[in-house]
């Protein structure tokens, strides 16, 4: 090996034991497996689906938000959660239920809501390969906690300059007459203010792993259903309905509270739910989703 060959060998060897850096992110809007997600700050969702077990053919690889990759570490995969965020999943099929650390984006198959990492798996008793019934429920208090405790893609600082002091000019009259002079203060002028610097807020610290703690509940398998859309207007259901046969309306609440679903189902297997969702997308509707209910 030259001397050349040597020097590039040592800088690239350097380089892969450089530590990434774990951030909070939301990100920008993106297209994965053919549909648009839109990632956006959610402390309190709770929704139902289908999970699997992420596939993980580069180890070490850098999550969304800097995190290393490991097949071994309690995490997942969300499409528009903020990173990193901590969720507890409830396996609907067997009741296993446990807290994960949302740092990545994905699943990359459309009708998934979650991809978990292979230990998590194993833990939850989700069968690599196979599709899950879930539930996936933010834990608020604790997301708030980690993400505070990472930094985030803050702005430069911002040097402001205080605006510039006037001279004053005055001039010394005598009193008026009758009039008694009170005694003179001795007043000190203000200091000249400083320039500051404005700096965002930063959070910092490091990653701490979750326990593999897995509490047991009752098994609640459901049904599975395609929702197309929820709409306020009966009429643009319905305009959503004609388009997707075999598809209902169903109304939630009463007068200004109303909310009209159209969904389709429901599929006693995972692959007929799929080629519906697929069916459905086809059909311009980018909102669908697969759901358990």
């Amino acid at each position: 090996m030259t001397r050349w060959g040597f020097w590039a060998a040592a800088l690239l060897a350097m380089a892969g034991c450089a530590q990434p850096e774990p951030r909070y992110v939301v990100g920008n809007p993106y297209r994965l497996g053919g549909v648009w997600s839109y990632p956006q700050e959610d402390y309190a969702l709770s929704e139902t689906g289908l999970a699997e077990v992420m596939s993980l053919p580069v180890l070490g690889r850098q999550t969304a938000n800097g995190e290393v990759l490991s097949a071994q570490s309690l995490t997942a995969a969300h499409r528009t959660l903020q990173l990193p965020a901590i969720i507890r999943v409830t396996n609907l099929e067997n009741g296993r239920s446990m807290l994960l650390r949302v740092n990545d984006r994905g699943p990359e198959k459309p009708g998934r809501i979650l991809g978990v990492s292979p230990r998590a798996g194993a833990l939850l008793g989700i069968s690599p390969g196979r599709a899950t019934q879930i539930t996936l429920t933010l834990e608020a208090e604790l997301s708030r906690a980690v993400a505070e405790a990472l930094p985030s893609h803050a702005p430069p600082p911002i040097a402001i300059a205080a605006a510039p002091r006037p001279a004053v000019l005055r001039e010394e009259l005598p009193p008026l007459p009758g009039a008694r002079e009170a005694p003179r203060l001795d007043v000190q002028p203000l200091p000249s203010a400083a320039p500051f610097t404005e700096v965002a807020p930063q959070r910092r610290g490091s990653v701490a792993p979750l326990p593999e703690s897995v509490t047991q509940t009752t098994p609640r398998p459901g049904q599975l259903l395609v929702e197309a859309g929820q709409f306020s207007r009966r009429d643009a259901a319905e305009a959503v309905a004609v388009r997707l046969p075999g598809a209902r309306i169903g109304q939630q609440g009463r007068g200004r509270n109303a909310s009209f679903r159209v969904t389709l189902g429901p599929f006693a297997q995972v692959p007929a739910a799929d080629f519906a969702l697929e069916q459905t997308l086809a059909a311009g509707l980018s909102g669908a989703r697969i759901i358990v209910e």
